[in-house]
């Protein structure tokens, strides 16, 4: 994902970037260890009217063939109205019932910057004079934390803990969230498929929505 600074033709202001969306398909269960080779295209641009939104797609293999496929969809706030196609909607809309049950997480004042050992050195996440720039009055959560956050509450409470369960995960990051707030996750069942929604607990805001677990 960091090599899309180097992408001909693709510049823009990085405090402007946020993540739009999540997809990863588990082609097999994850080994606990392995040689990945991984490689990664730039998938579709969409125009969205004030932002573009980039979809940059990622396929890892080992040495028995591919293992997972990655899709990033990036948000680039003012690089829109080029005249492009605006996209697919939002798909994994949740059910008009009341859900099958939520679970509660609590993050961690220093969760974003321990998310950071990831690899993902984002200062938004971090410097807040970087943050106040893009207009958050403080670091907001990577993404990625919060799309994790979830799907672990999922495999604990709903697959009991089995993680090979999980064939695919696709998320839409519909808000920001904030380290220490306590995420509220709902989730509805539909046969091989479980759908999610993730709020805060503090502010009654949506971080994640159209978001769908795949179950092998």
């Amino acid at each position: 994902m960091g090599g899309i600074a180097s992408v001909p033709g693709l510049t823009f202001d990085f405090a402007m970037l946020l993540h739009g969306e999540q997809e990863v398909v588990l082609h097999r269960p994850l080994p606990p260890q392995a040689n990945l080779k991984t490689s990664a295209r730039i998938a579709e641009i969409w125009d969205k009217g004030k932002a573009a939104l980039v979809v940059l797609e990622s396929n890892s293999s080992d040495d028995d063939g591919p293992l997972f496929t990655n899709r990033f969809s990036l948000f680039l706030r003012g690089e829109g109205g080029f005249g492009g196609e605006p996209g697919p909607k939002a798909g994994n809309q949740r059910p008009e019932r009341d859900p099958d049950g939520v679970m509660e997480t609590q993050l961690l004042p220093q969760q974003a910057l321990l998310y950071r050992l990831s690899g993902d050195k984002n200062p938004l996440h971090a410097d807040p004079e970087f943050a106040a720039m893009a207009g958050f009055d403080r670091p907001i959560i990577h993404g990625l934390c919060s799309y994790g956050v979830a799907c672990k509450a999922i495999v604990d409470n709903v697959l009991d803990g089995d993680v090979a369960k999980v064939a695919s995960y696709r998320a839409r990051f519909a808000g920001v969230g904030f380290p220490g707030e306590t995420y509220l996750t709902s989730y509805w069942k539909d046969g091989k498929t479980v759908l999610l929604e993730v709020k805060s607990k503090e502010r009654d805001a949506i971080v994640i929505s159209n978001a769908a677990i795949t179950l092998r």
